[in-house]
């Protein structure tokens, strides 16, 4: 049950696991708005890699802003069509595309053939007139051109819904067809797919797009011409141009686009195969190229960068005969708008102002060049796969690191996505998902950080406040920077612990009022917590009147036994300081004890899960709480051992006390009087160098001389503690006859 209780409980990783989850529950409803933004994004990529180079097979011929200047307004008679055909014949040019369709008559060829026959009605040249007629015939004069030339691929327009035929029906637009020529049977039958290759036995025809209608050319012009291709350019939903629709479905047979038959008359009319399987188009095949599209028969465009990327030649030149024969030689020409103010003009993610020829000049550029875009079918697989591990990567990470480390992980995981995904695409011509793995990262970051301030600030204050009894502000911040440590339990350390007890305060609070007796103690506990905690100390507890206090931990320091002997030091230079006011108030002289100890203990938090607090437990410990009062045997204030001695004999005086053995301990150790610091002059260190010769002839059992060091220490310092002890001990040998193995080691029997 508690397994259970402890599962279900808030936690960082788990509000991060189910942000994922979320996550995998948007990607499959299919939110338009992430959509939109994956495309946005895939039109950032070509920004990013900028131009790259075309093939030399593709040239583009502009009716232009110039051409316009040179032949009037736009559309122009069809015999500067002719001419423009018969131009690039002469010139060599292997393939011929019109961006165009002409589904309507020329209207300049009757107006001026009226004109001529009523100027000559009366004449009697009839014969004549019939010749001159089809002469001045425009569409006759086109059509005969188109005969001639079978390298020349006209274009039509398929409609895809009723709505845009009727929309289409009011427009005057050159290049867009007009819902008057509009025919339910077509003479384009001629260029439909060569085939259909089903991949897998039973497959369905796939779900292509679909005309209702088609504007093509007007018969005379239709019947003259070898081949067709429609222009459609379908847009995305935000109108970008990013796919080309390859293959369409009108009434019983499937249709190639403009671009498709210009490749395939430049490859020698190969056939052209639609492949399909069971999921729809899976390629369409032209002789030995095979161009990967999706499902529905679409091409993904690699554009190769803003417009004029490809070569543009003005029509007027060409007609003018100002284009050199070489450029045009063996190349496929479109022929298309590009004046602004005849609007054939597309957004594509290079420009929002790009030619619709050009969009074809890309389209043949891929396929002859077979440096295609992918999105590839696993492409499903992908997102769910980089949704669920980066959720769940992040979900694990981020409660397990600080806040900033947090956020820069996460902007560096960010960075790294958009970077790969970039070089993928601009080096491996595929398009992946960035959105979606973005979102996840940006959402489960966000979601587990929102968590673990609201939560564990809470927390912080808490412990903060807590702990902010105890230890300087400074320990405080660094606990706070990892509160998760605070956990029931410990670990092991080497530290420095210090006791320290008020000599005479029982027997004194015994005399003195309850209130008296608090201020007391206040006023004696306040100043020694602030020395603890101006050296980097831990309040461990109060007992009374003694203080339990250690260094090293929460936060580690290096110096944890000097800034111990320090803080002792300053504790005895303040209860002098406190004797003063005292004893204006009556409370006689007060002297205090303090015993540092240092070895490896055990730190954390003790207790229950319910109520804990921060101690330390050990041997080191107890060594320090009996080393404290043995302060009464020797008459001194502060004794450490020999392991405490070791790391702080550089930093003070001491000298060496006696060798013992405390209570319950079998191997003896030796302790030290902490006297001073190195910079307190040359007493303490004289008093100490003749006390250690005296404890050093004590140990050899020289009495007399011993007793004489210790006087000398009197003489010096005429109320030292430890000096009286010896002489006493020394008079007490004097009358004892000691063993042979006497080693010297005092036993303590208390504690």
């Amino acid at each position: 049950m508690n397994r259970i209780k402890n599962f279900l409980a808030p936690a960082g990783y788990k509000v991060g696991l189910i942000i994922t989850i979320l996550s995998l529950g948007i990607y499959s409803i299919g939110i338009p708005f992430f959509h939109m933004m994956e495309i946005k994004a895939y039109d950032l990529h070509f920004l990013s890699r900028g131009k790259i180079k075309t093939g030399d097979e593709v040239i583009i011929i502009a009716v232009d802003e110039k051409s316009l200047d040179r032949f009037g307004r736009w559309p122009w008679p069809r015999r500067r069509i002719a001419e423009l055909i018969e131009r690039l014949k002469i010139a060599g040019a292997k393939v011929i595309a019109f961006d165009m369709v002409f589904s309507e008559p020329d209207e300049s060829s009757g107006n001026n053939i009226k004109h001529l026959k009523e100027r000559l009605k009366d004449k009697g040249i009839a014969k004549e007139l019939e010749i001159i007629e089809k002469e001045l015939d425009n569409d006759r004069r086109l059509a005969s051109a188109l005969e001639d030339n079978p390298f020349v691929i006209l274009g039509y327009f398929f409609f895809t819904t009723l709505d845009e035929i009727k929309h289409r029906s009011h427009t005057t637009h050159p290049f867009s067809p007009l819902a008057r020529g509009f025919t339910n049977t077509s003479s384009i039958e001629s260029s439909r797919y060569s085939s259909i290759r089903r991949l897998e036995k039973d497959a369905p025809l796939p779900q292509l797009l679909t005309a209702v209608g088609v504007e093509e050319n007007i018969p005379e012009i239709s019947k003259a011409g070898w081949d067709f291709g429609y222009f459609n350019i379908v847009p995305d939903s935000d109108g970008t141009v990013r796919w080309a629709p390859l293959a369409v479905k009108y009434g019983d047979f499937l249709y190639p686009h403009l671009s498709l038959e210009a490749v395939r008359k430049y490859l020698g009319s190969p056939p052209l195969i639609l492949n399909i399987a069971h999921y729809g188009v899976d390629s369409i095949q032209i002789g030995d190229k095979t161009i990967p599209v999706d499902e529905k028969g679409r091409l993904l465009i690699n554009y190769r960068g803003h417009q004029r990327t490809f070569p543009h030649y003005s029509f007027s030149d060409v007609v003018d005969g100002l284009v050199p024969s070489d450029v045009l030689r063996e190349k496929i020409v479109l022929i298309g708008a590009t004046a602004p103010g005849i609007y054939d003009m597309r957004i594509t993610p290079f420009s929002g102002i790009f030619p619709a020829v050009e969009v074809h000049a890309n389209i043949i550029d891929n396929i002859l060049k077979g440096d295609f875009l992918l999105r590839p079918e696993w492409i499903v697989v992908f997102d769910l796969l980089a949704i669920l591990l980066l959720g769940v990567s992040l979900s694990l990470v981020i409660p397990a690191v600080r806040a900033i480390y947090s956020a820069i992980f996460t902007i560096s995981l960010i960075c790294f996505c958009i970077i790969i995904n970039d070089y993928i695409f601009a080096y491996l011509n595929m398009w992946l998902p960035v959105v979606y793995p973005i979102f996840t990262i940006v959402s489960v970051s966000g979601g587990v950080t929102i968590y673990q301030f609201m939560t564990e600030e809470r927390e912080r204050r808490k412990i903060g406040s807590a702990f902010s009894h105890y230890v300087s502000p400074s320990l405080v911040n660094e606990i706070l920077k990892e509160p998760k440590k605070l956990v029931l339990g410990g670990e092991e350390k080497r530290l420095t612990i210090l006791f320290s007890d008020m000599r005479g305060f029982t027997t004194l609070s015994e005399t003195l009022k309850p209130q008296v007796l608090v201020k007391l103690i206040n006023d004696y506990l306040t100043p020694m917590t602030d020395i603890v905690l101006k050296n980097g100390g831990t309040i461990d507890k109060y007992m009374g009147d003694a203080i339990m206090a250690f260094w090293g931990a929460p936060l580690w320091q290096e110096d944890h036994q000097v800034r111990a002997c320090r803080t002792a030091l300053e504790m005895i230079k303040k209860i002098d300081e406190l004797q003063a006011e005292w004893q204006k108030s009556g409370i006689p002289r007060l002297e205090i004890g303090v015993g540092i100890s240092t070895g490896r203990v055990t730190v954390g938090n003790m207790g229950s899960s319910a109520r804990f607090d921060y101690t330390v437990i050990g041997d080191a410990v107890n060594l320090g709480y009996r080393l404290e009062d043995l302060n009464k045997e020797y008459g001194t204030t502060i004794i450490v051992p020999k392991y405490t001695y070791e790391d702080v004999k550089g930093e003070f005086y001491l000298r060496q006390l006696d060798w013992i053995k405390v209570k319950g301990k079998n191997i003896p150790i030796k302790i030290y009087e902490l006297m001073g610091e190195k910079n307190d002059g040359g007493m303490l260190r004289e008093i100490a160098e003749l006390f250690q010769e005296g404890l050093t002839s004590y140990m050899e059992r020289e009495w007399d001389k011993a007793e004489e060091h210790f006087q000398g220490v009197l003489k010096l310092k005429h109320d030292d503690g430890p000096s009286k002890v010896f002489l006493s001990r020394i008079q007490m040998l004097h009358k004892t006859e000691l063993p042979s193995d006497w080693d010297g080691v005092f036993v303590m029997t208390k504690k």
